[in-house]
Order: C-alpha cells, then structure tokens, then sequence
C-alpha cells in the first residue's frame, strides 16, 4: 500500500524502490512552502535535506518579510543584523524593537510577518502626570515596559499620544489596555486594591484616534457598571477604539489618539494606564480567539 514512512522521508533501504520526498528538488519545495506559515516551514525543515535547505533559503524568507522590514532594522544596530540570513532577520524582527526612548515598541507578528506596535503610557501625554497627588508611576512585570501609570484621583482625565511610522499596507486596530484598581503583590499572590476606584460609572470615557490621511474612529465606554463594578476588574482589559487602514508604506503615518473623561462635575480615579496597541485586524482577532476572548 504505497512507500513506507521512512522512504517518504528519504531514508532508502536496500529493497526500496521508487522516488521519496528526499527525491524533490529544493526549487520545487522553495515554491510550495512559499504558500506556508513560518511556523509550518520550520516544522517542514525537519523531514530532509531538501526541505531544510528549502526552509532556509533568502528567497523564501524575503516574501514572509513585511515590506517594510528595512526600517524596522534602521532601529538597531547594524551589527546585529549584518551577517544575518533573510529567516535570522525574520527572528530578530520578532522580537520587540524598542525606539523613542524605549517606550515605543515594533516587532512582526511570527504567523503573519505582520508590523505591530505597542506604546508605553510613559511615551503618551496625560494630564496631571507631574503631580503625585494625582498620579504615579507603578514598577511591575505585567507590562511589557515594566510600568504604568496609575491614577489616585483627578477631576480632568486625559490621555493622548501620536506615533509617525511607515507600517505596511493593511488594516490596524488601535486599543488601549487598562486595569480597574489598583494591583500588587502579597506573600506570592496578586492582591487587586479598589479603594481608590471610584467615579467611572457615573460617565463614559470617550475614546478616539485619527490619521494623517482624514480617518477617525471614536467610541464611549462605561468603566464601571452603576454599582462601580467591572466585569473581570482584577484583570487587564482592552478596549478598542477603532480601525485603520494604510494604502501605502511609502508614506509615513500618523495616527494620534486619546482618552478622556473631562466632565468636572465629578471625580474618578483608582485606574492603571498601561499602553495602546497597534496591532493588524487580522492578527487581533486570530490573538482573540487563541485566549478565549469573545
């Protein structure tokens, strides 16, 4: 019934006949891993020669690059990348890329070869940042830039940042992440403190973004149910803002954004700012669906 397991691999006995998967020119397999994932590449680069040479080829690795790749490696030195393969570049690409001081982050996503970025609440504008009576500036490992920024009380609420980049063509959704109360560490467990959180049901937080180009999104978002409460408020949540979309990497982009809750007749406070995220549509939702989230 067919070639045994080890002749499809390539591994020829003494009584086999016929042609293997080792039999393949490299070419022909170069074409057909083109049409594959990174991922499943490195997986095919296990079953033989040809296919490991295959998988290492620049040609393929060159189309699984975002277009732009070039001025992701501007950010680095050129030493790390000078002797690199096109599939070293893709793996140094993977990993975040910090600039602007290094609140500001760019990486591709490994499935897609996609650009994302994230932005630190230290690389956005908020109000009332310098006053300690109003905010601080919180150390802890539940951030990809190891702080945030965390509100005890203000009565003008508002957070805006922009970002000028040459991403690639596509569609991106911009999101921030936030964290209702207050959060540490006790005796090894995570302790949520809530007794500052207060002032996020009463209105909603307005939520907007715009590009160089005319494109803006906004939308309103109610922190807190009427009882103060938030669903699933001892985890971090994202709330999207809107989508983008880029027609040419020629250009650079801006897009700016902002959160705000300025209605003084009310305070609000107990509330972390991480950062925003600017992540493909595609690749959001693929994220999603990994972690459950609806």
């Amino acid at each position: 019934m067919g070639l045994s397991f080890s002749n499809l691999n390539g591994e020829h006995t003494g009584s086999s006949i016929g042609p293997s998967l080792g039999d393949i020119p490299e070419s022909c397999v170069a074409c057909v891993i083109l049409h594959l994932t990174p991922p499943e590449i490195c997986n095919l680069a296990r079953l033989n020669r040809a296919f490991r040479g295959a998988a290492s080829s620049d040609s393929v690795w060159e189309r699984k690059l975002p277009s732009n790749y070039k001025d992701l490696l501007d950010l680095l030195p050129v030493e790390r990348y000078r002797s690199l393969s096109k599939k070293g570049v893709f793996a140094l690409l993977s990993r975040p890329i910090p600039f602007d001081d290094g609140n500001k982050e760019v990486w591709i996503d490994r499935v897609t070869g996609r650009v994302c970025m994230a932005v630190s609440a230290k690389g956005m504008a908020i109000t009332g940042i310098e006053d300690r009576r109003y905010w601080n500036w919180i150390d802890t490992e539940e951030s990809r830039f190891h702080v945030v920024a965390y509100l005890q009380q203000i009565w003008w609420f508002e957070v805006d940042g922009v970002v000028r980049f040459n991403l690639p063509p596509g569609i991106y959704c911009l999101s921030f992440r936030i964290h209702l109360g207050r959060f540490s560490k006790r005796l090894g467990r995570r302790v949520c403190h809530f007794e500052h959180t207060h002032g996020w049901e009463i209105k909603p937080v307005r939520f907007s973004l715009s590009t160089s180009d005319g494109q803006e999104a906004s939308c309103e978002y109610f922190l807190a149910d009427k009882e103060g409460e938030q669903t699933g408020r001892e985890s971090w949540r994202d709330y999207k803002v809107g989508e983008f979309v880029v027609g040419c990497s020629e250009i650079t982009t801006e897009v700016q954004w902002s959160m705000k809750q300025i209605d003084c007749t009310h305070s609000k406070g107990g509330i972390c700012v991480d950062s925003v995220f600017i992540i493909p549509t595609d690749v959001k939702e693929r994220n999603k669906r990994k972690a459950g989230v609806k």
